[in-house]
C-alpha cells in the first residue's frame, strides 16, 4: 500500500512540474503516474548501473555527478512515454532536482512514527 501511495505522490509531483517548469510537459493523470512508475523501474534497474560504471567520475566531483546520473534518468524516461515530453539536458536536470526535493517533502508525510513505549 505503501508503494502505490509513493507512485501516487510522484505522479502528483509530475504533474505540479509539468505545470511550472518550462520544457516539460505531460498529457494528462494517466501519462502521470505512467511516468511514475518507469522512472521507478529506471531507478531500480538503470540507475545502479549508471552510478558504477560512472563511479570515478562521482568521486571526482564529490557525487554531484548523481544529478547528472538523474537527468538521464528522465531524458530516458522522456523517450520511453509518449505522453511526457523534456525539451532538453537543462530541463531535464531541473526536473530531477525539483522532483526529488518534492518526493522527499511528500514521502515525509507517509514516515511512521516508531517510538519505543
Amino acid at each position: 500500500m505503501k508503494t502505490f501511495l509513493k507512485i501516487l505522490l510522484t505522479a502528483v509531483a509530475v504533474i505540479v512540474l509539468a505545470n511550472v517548469l518550462p520544457g516539460i510537459s505531460v498529457d494528462g493523470y494517466v501519462s502521470a503516474i505512467v511516468v511514475a512508475v518507469v522512472i521507478a523501474l529506471l531507478n531500480m534497474i538503470v540507475r545502479p548501473l549508471l552510478i558504477f560504471f560512472t563511479l570515478p567520475a562521482t568521486i571526482v566531483t564529490f557525487g554531484l555527478f548523481i544529478f547528472v546520473i538523474n537527468a538521464i534518468i528522465i531524458l530516458l524516461a522522456d523517450k520511453l512515454i509518449d505522453g511526457f515530453a523534456v525539451s532538453g539536458f537543462f530541463a531535464a536536470l531541473f526536473f530531477s532536482i525539483l522532483l526529488s526535493i518534492f518526493r522527499s517533502a511528500l514521502f515525509s508525510l507517509l514516515k511512521e512514527d516508531k517510538r519505543i513505549n
